[in-house]
């Protein structure tokens, strides 16, 4: 199995097998526009720009399970990601990646690539982590995504993927994928 066996409903409510990003180096990020993370949109936009011509995609899945901070349909959320942070990089309707309704597809990542720990050394881990124990105790262990901006980086031929969690910034990324490429 890999990420090619799923399909998924983009910003627009079309199917779009995920199988046409074969031989692409894929970066899956949950995303939300009222997230202290937000403004990582803008850094994933310059990778995809920096890369995208030699084989690099990023594909985004806004969440709405944390702290209910991706409000709104899907024009409106192509939208904000559009005027606010020029994101040209593929968007998908909205997306459980943890729970009853999560997606196949989560499901899938989260086993390929199960939680390594939070970055300890910085302070926005410390936030994750107060964020959690507040709202969502039962996620402080366990593979689930822990919030938003929650990224996992597939390799060209779908076998490998490695999680980033999202105290890793998109410019911290960027040497990876380099490599990567």
């Amino acid at each position: 199995m890999s990420i090619y066996d799923f399909t998924m409903k983009n910003i627009k409510g079309q199917d779009i097998s995920l199988s046409e990003y074969k031989g692409k180096l894929v970066l899956i990020v949950n995303t939300a526009n009222q997230c202290g993370f937000t403004p990582q949109y803008k850094g994933l936009e310059n990778l995809y720009l920096k890369y995208k011509e030699q084989g690099f995609v990023i594909l985004g899945f806004p969440c709405n399970q944390f702290l209910h901070q991706m409000p709104g349909t899907g024009d409106e959320i192509a939208s904000f990601c559009k005027v606010n942070y020029g994101v040209t990089f593929p968007l998908f309707a909205k997306t459980d990646v943890n729970g009853p309704k999560e997606a196949p597809l989560y499901t899938y990542l989260k086993k390929a690539a199960p939680f390594g720990g939070f970055e300890e050394q910085k302070e926005s881990s410390k936030v994750i982590q107060k964020a959690l124990k507040e709202n969502y105790p039962d996620n402080l262990t366990g593979n689930g995504i822990k919030w938003n901006f929650t990224k996992f980086l597939i390799s060209r031929d779908g076998s490998q993927i490695t999680r980033f969690e999202p105290t890793v910034t998109p410019e911290e990324l960027d040497p990876i994928i380099k490599k990567s490429l």
